[in-house]
């Protein structure tokens, strides 16, 4: 039998519980995951990441299969994961829990609300499981990509741990050729005592970005008079259509510094031996900053920044605001908890609360490269709040009967944006009111779902789960006009079905369907734009996104490998996107619903320990996914395209060698295959600012352990230096040194 079979510690999901299964119960469960989870799904421990350049929780995910973290820079905040049929511009599609409280920050659908990864401190974590597809009542609609489920460590005595980590790149694009540095340092220290346990994490971070975005225009065919600013500089290139332009400096979010800090508290008490309650509280600060810059320079050596300038003899006009910085800073607040039964039969019951709080939101953007008046936005009083309800009954006489679940689950989610006009960009010295919005969303489901073991290696997972979900107190303001919105509601019934059959003691299939509803969020629905009285570039009335979802899978678990295989189809209806409406005049661009997209898809994956000799590891996975745009009113011509940023190819290969007790080496390959960065595929220059690369990257690592408890590491990301885009450019080489010492 595999790793994690009978006898077996397995975690349930919200809040984690310790049960345990049966053989022949269990076969279809990678180690750690929920047990009876209708789901393939990809686990890895904490002893495992040591082996990868792991900075941030989520670059523990790098090398999962059909998975990628859109990861722009270590400190990046807007990390969103894009994995099967959902594009890295689809967040809202994806939920991560770490210990039963939810991190997803469901407020929009886009990179600007990516899950809230760093109020996990990576040394904490114990293992991370992703769960593929809609296919769990558990979990609502907002699985259809995947769900992530983060267990921290709970002591049972005295332990510690403290590390520091530095890092730098070398990167060199159009007139930028630098050095890019940071550091990262975290501890922590936890203990039992008695029935009482506690854990206490610190972490702070800084890091520099390489340039994230530069100014760019098109390539003029007007001559340049003799008031025009002859400049010098420049850099001509193709944009990400294949269009003639020129590049003038590093714009917009420029090079992003980002000083972070993190304080996290999880207290745990045994109520009684079956009994435990479980409180958790993390704070998280940030300081950012985006320095631009241009590249233009006069006769005498000046920086140009805005006004006609002349290149290469024609005319270019160059706005104030084109190399305007910005800075802002943020606080974060989450607490949770939770109370649970812990009995190995019968009847377990939990209760989990969370909330999370945007104590801190400030974002100032100047009007110009320099001093002088500018924007600051809050967004103060956003947040969410999250209750979970779950009762479970497990017979004693597994594999036999029926091992029933059932729950409630409420959220609610307000935002809150306002934005003022200032004299001093820097001061925030407020002088006008500029625009706000605001909104709320509310959900509230009942769940149920049974692992009915009918027959000798056959069981059957049904599961239902009923949604009611409401939109209320939308507003839009512009000066001299505040438009409210009516409260809108809708209710779906989503049903769940998945049937195993084990063949024999390694082998197993399951063919798992899934129906699920992802509900449009706050930001969607009414971060839009006022023109007169009417809200022109967003919809109140958007549809919820609406998928049936197909998985037919084939494992086989053996002492030291796992084999997968899987093929999987989400059909998805009303899919919400951000596109241009070609069919109105003028054309408006917003989150719309595009009607039909369809991605089939096959994954393969395969994890052995010790293979071929003592001590070398192997983890390897490919994917295929042909995901295509069937119908779309709004916009005909990406009827028959492919769906945006969604790559065909992926693969990850990672081979660690145990050289001996106290050395092991790391080599890892992964592989992104061609995808689009627009819906009607016009952008045909992928490997460009603006576009989104196809790339094939090499990272590397060694770990020496001069002491049990102490451990030095080197590596390096990136090691060929390619330069590959997601709009953004993506880092160069980076280095990195390490040391941990725990006790």
């Amino acid at each position: 039998m595999g790793p994690g079979l009978a006898g077996a510690q397995v975690a349930a999901p919200e809040p984690l519980q310790e049960v345990v299964v049966s053989a022949k119960s269990d076969r279809s469960e990678t180690p750690g995951t929920p047990p009876n989870t209708p789901s393939p799904a990809y686990g890895i421990s904490s002893a495992r990441m040591a082996d990868f350049n792991v900075v941030n929780p989520e670059d523990a995910l790098k090398y999962a299969p059909n998975l990628a973290v859109r990861k722009r820079f270590i400190g990046d905040i807007n990390s969103i994961i894009s994995v099967r049929s959902t594009s890295s511009r689809q967040s809202a599609r994806g939920l991560v829990y770490a210990d039963g409280l939810l991190l997803s920050n469901l407020l929009g659908s886009d990179f600007t609300f990516p899950p809230r990864w760093s109020l996990v401190n990576a040394a904490e974590i114990e293992r991370i499981d992703v769960l593929y597809g809609p296919y769990s009542a558990l979990y609502p609609g907002n699985s259809l990509g995947a769900t992530v489920l983060i267990s921290t460590r709970t002591p049972e005595k005295f332990e510690g741990d403290a590390s520091v980590q530095l890092f730098t790149q070398r990167f060199g694009l159009y007139g930028t050729h630098e050095n890019f540095n940071g550091f990262h340092a975290n501890a922590y220290v936890g203990d039992r005592v008695g029935a009482f346990s506690y854990l206490v994490s610190v972490d702070r971070q800084g890091s520099t970005s390489q340039p994230l975005s530069f100014y760019t225009a098109a390539r003029s065919t007007t001559r340049a008079g003799s008031a025009d600013k002859p400049v010098t500089g420049a850099f001509f290139d193709k944009d990400q259509t294949g269009a003639d332009r020129v590049v003038m400096g590093v714009n917009s979010e420029g090079v992003t510094h980002t000083i972070q800090d993190q304080l996290k508290v999880k207290l745990g008490y045994d109520i009684t031996k079956t009994l435990q309650a479980q409180f958790t509280a993390a704070y998280w600060q940030q300081n950012r900053s985006s320095t631009t810059g241009s590249y233009l320079r006069d006769a005498a050596g000046n920086v140009v920044s805005n006004g006609n300038v002349n290149i290469g003899g024609n005319r270019y006009v160059i706005p104030a605001n084109a190399f305007a910085p910005s800075n802002g800073e943020d606080a974060r607040w989450l607490y949770g908890l939770s109370l649970r039964t812990r009995n190995q039969t019968g009847w377990n019951f939990s209760g989990t609360a969370s909330l999370f709080d945007v104590s801190k939101d400030i974002s100032r953007t100047a009007n110009t490269a320099g001093t002088g008046p500018g924007t600051v936005t809050f967004g103060d009083g956003t947040g969410w709040r999250t209750l979970d309800l779950k009762a479970d009954h497990r017979p004693e006489n597994l594999p036999g009967g029926h091992w029933f679940t059932f729950g409630y689950h409420y959220d609610n989610y307000r935002l809150s944006n306002t934005t003022y006009n200032t004299s001093d960009w820097q001061a925030a010295t407020l002088t006008a009111f500029n625009n706000a919005f605001a909104g709320k969303t509310e959900t509230q489901a009942l769940y149920a779902q049974d692992a009915w073991y009918f027959a000798e290696d056959w069981k059957l997972i049904p599961g239902v789960r009923y949604e009611h979900w409401r939109a209320y107190d939308g507003s839009r303001s512009q000066p001299g006009v505040n438009l409210g919105y009516p409260e809108r509601s809708k209710s779906n019934w989503s049903p769940k079905l998945a049937l195993e059959k084990a063949f024999g003691q390694d082998w197993l299939a399951r063919l798992s369907l899934g129906q699920a509803y992802r509900y449009p969020t706050v930001s969607e629905l009414f971060q839009g734009r006022i023109t007169g009285t009417s809200l022109i570039n967003n919809d109140p009335n958007l549809k919820p996104e609406r998928s049936f979802s197909k998985d037919l899978t084939f494992e086989r678990t053996l002492d030291a490998s796992h084999l997968r295989l899987s093929l999987y189809e989400d059909d998805i209806h009303d899919a919400l996107v951000s596109q241009t409406n070609t069919t109105v005049f003028p054309t408006v661009t917003s989150f719309q619903n595009v009607d039909r997209v369809r991605t089939r898809g096959i994954e393969l994956a395969y994890d052995a320990r010790d293979l071929f000799i003592s001590g070398f590891d192997l983890a390897a996975s490919g994917a295929y996914n042909h995901s295509k745009t069937l119908e779309n009113a709004k916009n005909p011509t990406s009827v028959g395209k492919y769906f945006y940023r969604i790559p065909q190819w992926r693969a990850n290969l990672v081979g660690t060698y145990r050289i001996t007790p106290a050395w092991a080496g790391t080599l890892a390959m992964t592989y992104s295959g061609r995808q689009y960065n627009t819906l009607d595929n016009s952008d045909v220059n992928p490997d460009t600012f603006g576009g989104t690369s196809s790339f094939l990257t090499f990272d590397v690592k060694l770990t020496y352990r001069p002491a049990r408890n102490v451990r030095l590491g080197l590596g390096i990301d990136n090691v060929t230096d390619q330069r590959y885009y997601v709009y953004h450019p993506y880092p160069g080489r980076t280095f990195y040194a390490e040391a941990k010492v725990s006790f």
